[in-house]
């Protein structure tokens, strides 16, 4: 075989090895986490409340995501002004997203979100009364969520019952996320 021919070969074959490492290269998706606030009202028997939203798609494996997670007292009543009552991980209805308060998002790795679903686990299943409308409310989850994503988080004592007030304060800490404060 003449050495031209051969180099053809190779230049092909080189070009089908490059194409194959691009396509099983690395992916190109993310899980976005995006901050949330519910104004609330109780004329309409819901308080307000902050939680995520993740979006996106894993690297590791493909799967879609799209879920949210709040976290709030089972039920609510007079107990809840006098410290820990029972607490549950709160879904909002797909239909309710659109009428919330997006404050902001950030992007995180796959082992970030896996850490974060971690977290969403342990304030699920925390045994006993572990809400508590002064210490361990939706700001504090929230918050730990977004500790995880690198943000800077602090709880302002006059802010812990004021979730939209406090993610617009969340933003200021963090100005790299360019959030601007809702109204």
């Amino acid at each position: 075989m003449p050495w031209s021919s051969i180099r053809r070969v190779l230049a092909r074959l080189s070009l089908v090895f490059l194409a194959l490492s691009l396509w099983h290269g690395p992916a190109f998706a993310t899980v976005t986490v995006t901050f949330h606030s519910f104004n609330g009202s109780v004329l309409i028997g819901r308080y307000p409340h902050t939680f995520v939203v993740f979006d996106g798609k894993l690297d590791d494996t493909g799967q879609v995501i799209h879920e949210n997670f709040g976290f709030s007292a089972k039920s609510v009543g007079p107990s809840i002004l006098a410290g820990p009552v029972e607490h549950v991980i709160w879904v909002e209805d797909e239909k309710y997203l659109k009428s919330t308060n997006t404050h902001f998002s950030i992007t995180v790795s796959d082992a970030t979100y896996h850490r974060m679903k971690q977290e969403v686990a342990a304030w699920r299943d925390a045994p006993g009364k572990y809400y508590d409308l002064d210490t361990r409310n939706c700001i504090h989850f929230v918050g730990r969520i977004a500790e995880l994503g690198g943000l800077k988080v602090a709880y302002p004592k006059e802010m812990l019952r004021k979730p939209k007030a406090w993610l617009n304060y969340i933003g200021t800490l963090n100005p790299q996320l360019g959030a601007k404060p809702i109204k």
